[in-house]
């Protein structure tokens, strides 16, 4: 058989993309086949660079063209990544941003600033354009744990107007309510202060291009959520939690908040932090300190995805406090970061294939 573009994606139209179910060609992820004799060249567009089953794709595209094209075929894949997102021209807020991720908890003392910080220098990590707004007034983490403590943004003029410039550190772009007074000063503001702040964060900052913007939320539930909802379509939220009982009943609440109908923002998933103890010298040894499979046990009841659990391992508490993410290092640590990264990039991608575009909310008095 004479090898053809047509037949070339007549195969590639039988291999599915594994998430969105859904065939390569129809989800138009085939770019730039070229033909020369024998040799086959095409790319494939990923909907994630942090894609988990890049090679299966690969192997499977390979595959087919063998099977229905020709099995002394010489074919050369490259696997590029274009985020997907459902914001894009949707908004006059961040037209720039594929997707808005609200990172919330039910309690304090969870460890979801310590979540941001790593899911985003995994993304990152991959290829991703990541930023962070840190909008927890009740403790501002992000400065501490990207080590830019005494950073303060510029601000520039732009058309008139005065533009912050968010602050960049290990290729990530940040803003923090933290930068807005000194490091040991105590920030005592009512809802309206730390929501003006906020919008300030999204509508007044050049973010440029980003595929993830993902917001470190106070815990509970407050004013800067119902500022970021109103302000924004947010893609999709997570819940971060501990196993033990205190925890998931207020992670519950959290997590219902979004459910709400008149909110209705998509849960991305479920991170357990603290899930077991593993000493250093024994790495292969887990302790269930705080109870076992509790974030597990709260994804399953409000069917939502449960993204990956975090060790309780002492050198994820050095790593913040001396502003460098744990993930920027080797370990069992990282690892778990890295596997929850790229199930969060997952879910994305799902999300976006299957659900509608998720609507600003607006709460009337």
């Amino acid at each position: 058989m004479t090898i053809t573009k047509e037949n070339i994606l007549a195969a590639l139209g039988t291999v599915p993309e594994p998430d969105l179910k859904k065939d390569l060609v129809t989800l138009n992820m085939i770019k730039d086949i070229k033909i020369d004799g024998l040799h086959v060249y095409f790319t494939v567009i990923l909907t994630t660079p942090a894609c988990p089953l890049k090679e299966l794709i690969k192997k499977n595209c390979i595959e087919a063209i063998h099977r229905d094209v020709d099995a002394s075929a010489i074919v050369t894949i490259e696997m590029i990544a274009d985020v997907t997102s459902i914001r894009l021209g949707n908004t006059p807020l961040l037209p720039g941003v594929r997707n808005i991720i609200a990172v919330a908890s039910g309690k304090g003392g969870v460890g979801k600033s310590t979540v941001t910080c790593n899911l985003a220098m995994a993304l990152s990590q991959t290829g991703a354009r990541v930023g962070i707004i840190d909008a927890d007034i009740s403790g501002p983490s992000i400065p501490v744990m990207f080590d830019v403590v005494d950073e303060r943004p510029r601000v520039e003029l732009e058309n008139g107007k005065n533009i912050i410039i968010p602050i960049m550190q290990y290729g990530i772009k940040l803003l923090s309510i933290g930068f807005l007074v000194p490091s040991d000063g105590a920030i005592v503001w009512r809802g309206p202060m730390a929501s003006s702040a906020l919008k300030q964060f999204i509508g007044d900052a050049n973010w440029g291009e980003l595929d993830y913007l993902l917001f470190d939320l106070p815990p509970g539930t407050s004013d800067i959520h119902l500022t970021l909802v109103q302000s924004l379509p947010v893609t999709g939220a997570i819940i971060v939690t501990t196993p033990q009982k205190v925890a998931l009943a207020d992670a519950t609440k959290g997590l219902a908040m979004f459910q709400q109908p008149q909110i209705n923002v998509p849960i991305l998933g479920v991170v357990e932090n603290m899930s077991y103890f593993t000493p250093e010298e024994l790495p292969e040894n887990k302790y269930y300190i705080f109870g076992k499979d509790g974030g597990k046990a709260l994804a399953t009841k409000f069917d939502v995805p449960f993204l990956g659990e975090i060790p309780l391992v002492q050198n994820i508490r050095e790593s913040g406090d001396a502003g460098r993410p744990i993930v920027m290092t080797e370990g069992i640590a990282a690892d778990a970061f890295k596997d929850i990264a790229a199930n969060l990039a997952q879910q994305v991608a799902l999300r976006n294939a299957n659900t509608a575009p998720t609507e600003r909310v607006e709460i009337k008095n």
